[in-house]
């Protein structure tokens, strides 16, 4: 009897390590955390700015919600320099704030690639300010939206690197020197990412 008994015990004590087991892999990998810095190369002039190339980095977290399918939040900054063509001035604007939205990743074979795509919006805002800091504007915060396209790598157990090449834009009102001017942020952006799953 105290056989059957400890059988039994031994039994309900693999099952239910199996169960325990099977649930935590399943929940394995649910979350990633993406640091990717990137070079920004704008695709018009904002306002009578003639913008720059700039470059900036975004902080991303993400949660699986199926397999292939993710949602992201993160936050970034981008950077640009440019020069008025009415007032004569350098100019250096910021734009920072949150993006998030839905992000595809799909193995291509059984190979260590997979293909990914975002799409998604972005609250930012865009501050303005010459190089003798006299003219400072700030936009406020507003929506836009961005779509991306790239590659993730898994060069280490949990660890990628992602090659990634972004469309966003972007579009508020400042007032600069007393004159409501709209700022376009229209820029592709190319940037490699390290992204950690767990």
């Amino acid at each position: 009897m105290r056989t059957q008994n400890t059988m039994k015990k031994h039994i309900l004590l693999i099952a239910t390590a199996i169960l325990l087991i099977s649930f935590t892999a399943k929940t394995q990998e649910k979350w990633s955390m993406e640091f990717r810095p990137g070079l920004n190369f704008p695709t018009s002039d904002s306002g009578n700015i003639d913008s720059k190339v700039g470059y900036g980095f975004e902080l991303i977290g993400a949660y699986k919600l199926m397999p292939h399918l993710a949602v992201y939040a993160g936050w970034g900054l981008n950077q640009f320099k440019g020069d008025d063509r009415l007032l004569k001035e350098n100019f250096t604007f910021e734009e920072t704030g949150f993006t998030f939205g839905f992000q595809i990743i799909r193995p291509i074979g059984t190979s260590a690639f997979s293909y990914l795509a975002k799409a998604g919006a972005v609250y930012n805002h865009i501050q303005l300010e010459n190089n003798s800091n006299t003219i400072n504007a700030d936009s406020g915060y507003g929506f836009g939206w961005q779509a991306a396209l790239g590659v993730d790598y898994e060069f280490a157990s949990n660890l990628s690197f992602r090659p990634e090449i972004r469309y966003r834009s972007l579009s508020r009102d400042a007032e600069i020197a007393n004159v409501e001017t709209e700022l376009k942020l229209n820029y592709i952006s190319f940037g490699i990412g390290l992204a950690w799953e767990f």
